[in-house]
């Protein structure tokens, strides 16, 4: 008992630290933007001065831009539940049809698969399904829920690997959440492929040095 709660708190100090990161971003990127907006806004106004119509219609529309971007932004650090959630997996580690499924709230989901590659396993993660949701808590949940039985580990419920190909995942994520932002049911597992293609060329030297 006292292990399994050393544990749990171990990955609730790991899901605030991503929670940080997340929030961390929105700010600086919200900071980001407010800097560019003032930028164009300036720019229009000296364009305001020349008369110039045509330069000011296109500069009022990457204004446009630039403020719906910021509303994104501070929509994404209001709502604790929009987010990605991603399907992934790492071949090289788990094997073949074993599936992470979970979410991120950061700006860039790529940046919160790249850390799951980090020193704990030998290759990094592959992307086999990503998609933006305004309740991507929701759709998490009930996708772990739909998987409960493939569930790898039926204790610790915060580990999310499940015994599903790719394929099933999707299936279930497009009923869920329609159009997908991107799939892919081969990983490249690149790393992993030319560490076994190195292997191999290993064993074929070692069967030609004993022959000598």
């Amino acid at each position: 008992k006292e292990a399994e709660e050393k544990q749990a708190e171990r990955e609730e100090k790991e899901r605030l630290r991503e929670e940080r990161k997340a929030q961390l971003e929105m700010e600086r990127e919200r900071a980001r933007l407010e800097k560019e907006r003032q930028h164009y806004a300036n720019a229009m106004a000296a364009l305001v001065i020349k008369g110039d119509t045509q330069a000011i219609e296109r500069m009022q529309t990457q204004l446009d831009e630039v403020q719906k971007a910021i509303e994104d932004v501070d929509y994404r650090s209001a709502n604790i539940r929009a987010g990605y959630v991603y399907v992934v997996s790492n071949i090289g580690s788990f094997g073949d049809n074993m599936v992470k499924i979970g979410m991120t709230r950061r700006l860039d989901p790529m940046d919160r698969i790249r850390e799951l590659g980090d020193a704990s396993v030998p290759f990094n993660f592959d992307v086999h399904a990503l998609f933006f949701s305004k309740d991507a808590v929701t759709i998490e949940t009930t996708m772990h829920q739909n998987f409960a039985q493939q569930r790898v580990n039926q204790i610790n419920l915060r580990r999310e690997f499940f015994n599903v190909t790719p394929a099933q995942a999707k299936e279930l994520l497009a009923k869920l959440a329609g159009d997908i932002l991107q799939f892919q049911e081969i990983p490249d597992a690149t790393e992993f492929r030319e560490s076994q293609a190195k292997r191999e060329n290993y064993s074929e030297q070692s069967v030609v040095l004993a022959d000598v």
